[in-house]
């Protein structure tokens, strides 16, 4: 029974989850725009949301704890001055997932793509 069981698993251990999850944020930071499964997509979608809310706080504290929390000082440094500030007037609501119709090709997985809402053009 999953009574009172707040996150999935994903069949993986903690420190394996945490380490996932750092690394999709990353991508997504990067990139502004990710493909990966569904259940994936959603979960990330609230790690996400929390960062870039602290990124929105202009502190030394809220920065070391970015640094902190994504273990990479250079995509926390992207967050805090690129994207946390195209959100400054916004309430939440950063990231938006598209459900793709195409299945993954080896176990049928669904696919869905994760994006923040503003991101600047790479050009």
């Amino acid at each position: 029974m999953r009574h009172r069981v707040k996150t999935k698993s994903f069949h993986r251990r903690k420190e394996q989850r945490e380490a996932l999850f750092i690394n999709l944020a990353k991508a997504l930071i990067l990139n502004g725009r990710i493909t990966t499964t569904l259940p994936k997509a959603k979960a990330l979608r609230s790690f996400v949301e929390k960062l870039v809310t602290l990124a929105k706080e202009d502190s030394i504290h809220a920065k070391r704890l970015l640094s902190q929390r994504l273990k990479d000082q250079k995509v926390a440094r992207k967050l805090y001055s690129e994207i946390a500030p195209l959100f400054k007037e916004r309430n939440g609501g950063y990231t938006r997932i598209y459900k793709l119709e195409k299945r993954r090709i080896g176990d049928g997985g669904e696919q869905a793509i994760i994006e923040f809402v503003e991101y600047p053009e790479q050009g």
